[in-house]
């Protein structure tokens, strides 16, 4: 497999939070006038002429862990671009760290849906995770020049991997890792700039269970230590439920938000859907939500169609 290794890691979307930004591993200002990290009221976006939601009121402080829920297709992936600054919001107002979306994207950490990489990827992890902090920038230093800075880059990808709990496996080829190990090491590379906000499209899709435990405790970790505000779309919130401050829940073009205790219930479902739908918990902790006929059912593995009817899906 032939691979660019910077697009291989750095999406478009991912040069754009780059975009501006030095190489100097220092920490960003505090958001301007000690606003909310995230502040959306009344917030609606449309993508070719239709409203994927609307009416979104979200506040989101420093060291608070976001999930945005929801069926497929409704448009989580898209709050992410909003917020970003990558698609406009349609009405309602949006502020990132105090500014417009896409401002201060200086110190906006962020980690799109991805694939697990080939096996064939000779990248090492430790190179991935030091695109995050230069690989928008071409060129080969002189020699000589810049060993401070040099020094500081290689001691802030060193520290960063140890914060993931990386260190065993950074030196390795990126696809001889697992999915587990890929993640933590993106995971790294988005922290790298040391961000304000952490956003993650789906970052535990594709991980086996013991992974997306592990990887939820990690980001729940850094989330409260480190003060960095996460937001996260996920298919299930079963595997993060108990690291959340505050959940978005997307359906039918509507949207509710608030702590998981307000939010996953069954009439707060029931209206969002404007269909029947049940919330239980299993004797785990696990949350399951019965509904009918089809609304709550899009919670089923992406790529299982399932049948008609009534069906019972974790969220």
């Amino acid at each position: 497999m032939s691979v660019n290794p910077t697009e291989e890691v750095r999406s478009e979307e991912t040069r754009a939070v780059s975009e501006g930004t030095g190489s100097t591993p220092v920490a960003p200002p505090p958001s301007a006038g000690g606003e909310p990290v995230l502040a959306l009221h009344g917030a609606a976006v449309r993508v070719g002429g239709r409203t994927l939601w609307s009416g979104v009121d979200l506040t989101v402080g420093a060291g608070e862990f976001t999930a945005v829920l929801g069926p497929n297709g409704v448009g989580k992936s898209t709050l992410i671009k909003v917020l970003l600054g990558v698609l406009p919001a349609a009405a309602g107002e949006v502020r990132v760290l105090g500014g417009a979306p896409g401002a201060r994207n200086s110190a906006v950490g962020y980690l799109p849906q991805r694939r697990s990489f080939d096996a064939s990827v000779r990248i090492r992890g430790v190179d991935v995770v030091r695109l995050g902090l230069d690989g928008d920038r071409w060129g080969i230093p002189v020699p000589g020049l810049g060993r401070a800075k040099r020094r500081a880059a290689r001691e802030r990808v060193e520290a960063v991997i140890e914060l993931v709990g990386a260190s065993a496996y950074a030196h390795r080829p990126i696809g001889q890792c697992s999915g587990g190990e890929q993640q933590r090491l993106l995971i790294a590379q988005a922290l790298i700039r040391r961000p304000q906000v952490l956003l993650l499209d789906e970052p535990l899709d594709s991980l086996d269970l013991p992974n997306q435990s592990a990887v939820a405790a990690l980001l729940g970790r850094i989330c409260h230590q480190e003060q960095v505000a996460v937001v996260m779309v996920a298919h299930d919130v079963n595997p993060i439920l108990h690291h959340l401050d505050r959940v978005v829940y997307i359906a039918e073009g509507g949207a509710v938000s608030g702590t998981p205790a307000e939010v996953i219930t069954s009439d707060t479902l029931t209206r969002l859907y404007r269909t029947p739908v049940e919330v239980l918990r299993t004797s785990d902790g696990r949350l399951v939500v019965v509904g009918q006929p089809e609304a709550p059912a899009l919670h089923n593995d992406r790529h299982d169609h399932g049948t008609e009817g009534s069906r019972a899906a974790g969220i």
